[in-house]
């Protein structure tokens, strides 16, 4: 009888960024089913008025958009659940220009109580604080 490995529901929720010049947008995708379960936008009304982007979206608008995908995995009960981030792979995406940007969504997470594991090269999840 063959065994089953556990390993594609272990990384179940697995962070995205889209980052361009003018937008910022970070889901949370439940890789189980394929579905975005919680998103937050640069684009949002609510967001999109308290930030000041103009024909760029900095730092402080990324850090904006992960305050709000915190609060709203927080919302659904799914900020202690494992949200896995593969940092260089994103920044690699994203241009190195675009590294602040993504840090700041990171951080963002983490200082607002996100359980966010960043996966290393190895492919093994690390908690970083």
């Amino acid at each position: 009888m063959s065994r089953i490995s556990p390993a594609p529901y272990m990384k179940r929720y697995v962070l995205r960024l889209f980052i361009s010049l003018k937008y910022i947008t970070a889901n949370v995708v439940d890789r189980k089913n394929g579905q975005i379960v919680v998103t937050a936008s640069s684009v949002e009304k609510p967001l999109k008025d308290g930030l000041e982007c103009g024909r760029t979206c900095n730092s402080k608008a990324a850090a904006a958009v992960g305050e709000v995908l915190a609060m709203r995995l927080k919302v659904d009960g799914l900020a202690r659940e494992a949200i896995h981030a593969d940092a260089t792979k994103e920044i690699q995406k994203k241009g190195f220009k675009n590294r602040t940007k993504v840090w700041a969504i990171l951080n963002a997470l983490r200082s607002n109580g996100v359980n966010l594991l960043l996966d290393d090269d190895g492919g093994n999840d690390n908690l970083r604080h």
